[in-house]
């Protein structure tokens, strides 16, 4: 019995420790705002926060400034960064196993890559406003982008430490090529793929960001830059809160696909 209740208690705690950090800032901020040490017009209330997000997210259009907006906003976020995330995943993910494994396509890209990867993403923006316009384009070239350098460069990295005696072992029992690049490679090179995958994911939403503060008229990061321009700092701390858990949500998600699609996804915590 005391050995299940140690378990039980175990797991609860497991349960609990991802929460710790968020309540305890939470609860700083409660403290914070109710002693007045941080004026409300640098960081409002948490209960200001809350009626902001409940007239964003529940609110009948119309009701407010930004009221009943937040699914119109989260669709056309998604949409640019799934399109972006999509793009630099089709490019970056098979390139970069080519590099890991071929050393004729390494040198032919190492150069390349990692000089653009030198460039600073910010300044891709005045050349994609001038080559797509301000809208759905540039957002997504300026996704791609960034999220690109770690799925290539995870993939290589990961296709690299793959045993090729694993590859000789297999062409010997008969898999060919294909075969073994899903059966072999990919499983052992699953580690850096997931890692490339999440940071591409994560570094995507900060892109959306800079992509929609050009002046669209939808979309998460939009409503961070009206909010600026209005001083509605409530509105502001709500749009970094929702982009968050989105984020968080997207994170799970496809970590979730890929342990759906792959054996060797499923082994990893």
């Amino acid at each position: 019995m005391s050995e299940n209740k140690e378990k039980i208690n175990r797991r609860g705690a497991r349960r609990f420790l991802p929460w710790l950090i968020p309540s305890l800032f939470f609860f700083s901020w409660i403290v914070i705002s109710a002693a007045g040490l941080i004026p409300t017009y640098l960081l409002p209330h948490p209960h200001d926060i809350a009626e902001t997000a409940y007239a964003y997210i529940f609110g009948a259009p119309g009701g407010g400034p930004y009221a009943g907006r937040f699914l119109s906003d989260a669709a056309s976020s998604l949409l640019r960064v799934g399109c972006g995330f999509a793009v630099a995943v089709a490019v970056g993910l098979p390139l970069g196993i080519l590099s890991g494994r071929l050393s004729v396509i390494q040198k032919l890209l190492s150069t390349t890559v990692n000089a653009l990867r030198a460039v600073p993403g910010i300044t891709w923006l005045p050349l994609a406003m001038i080559w797509f316009g301000i809208g759905m384009k540039t957002t997504v070239f300026l996704v791609a982008m960034a999220a690109f350098f770690p799925v290539f460069l995870n993939a290589a990295a990961g296709a690299r430490q793959v045993d090729p005696l694993l590859l000789q072992a297999g062409a010997m029992m008969g898999v060919r090529r294909l075969r073994g690049t899903f059966a072999i490679l990919i499983p052992g090179a699953m580690p850096h793929l997931m890692t490339g995958l999440r940071l591409g994911l994560g570094i995507s939403w900060a892109y959306l960001v800079l992509g929609e503060l050009t002046g669209v008229q939808n979309g998460l990061g939009a409503v961070i830059m009206d909010a600026r321009m209005l001083g509605r700092i409530d509105m502001i701390v709500v749009g970094i809160i929702i982009i968050a858990v989105i984020g968080r949500l997207a994170d799970r998600l496809l970590q979730g696909g890929m342990r759906f699609c792959f054996k060797s996804a499923r082994r990893l915590v």
